[in-house]
């Protein structure tokens, strides 16, 4: 059954094998991956941050700097910048700021 439909059968199926092959590489990579975070975290470090490095240290320095520049701008707009002190003496506290 070498041609069925117009389907070279032989080649599909070459095909299908190679990508389940891969995708059975790609999980095992993937449970190392996670064994390497638990054990990190088991050293003590934080695995957000750690993923957050690793997400940075993929990009371009540009892209780094734009989305700091983001970040602030927009930390900066919510009154959430470190060098920004709350307005607490000019305005009354909001029923949602007491909880």
């Amino acid at each position: 059954m070498a041609d069925v439909g117009g389907v070279a059968a032989d080649h599909l199926r070459s095909f299908i094998e190679r990508i389940e092959r891969l995708e059975e590489e790609k999980k095992g990579i993937a449970d190392d991956i996670k064994e390497i975070f638990a054990e990190a975290k088991g050293t003590g470090f934080d695995i957000k941050a750690m993923r957050a490095v690793i997400r940075l240290r993929k990009m371009d320095k540009a892209d780094i700097q734009e989305q700091e520049y983001m970040i602030d701008l927009y930390k900066h707009a919510l009154g959430m910048a470190a060098d920004e002190t709350p307005n607490d003496e000019t305005e009354e506290p909001t029923a949602a700021a007491a909880f």
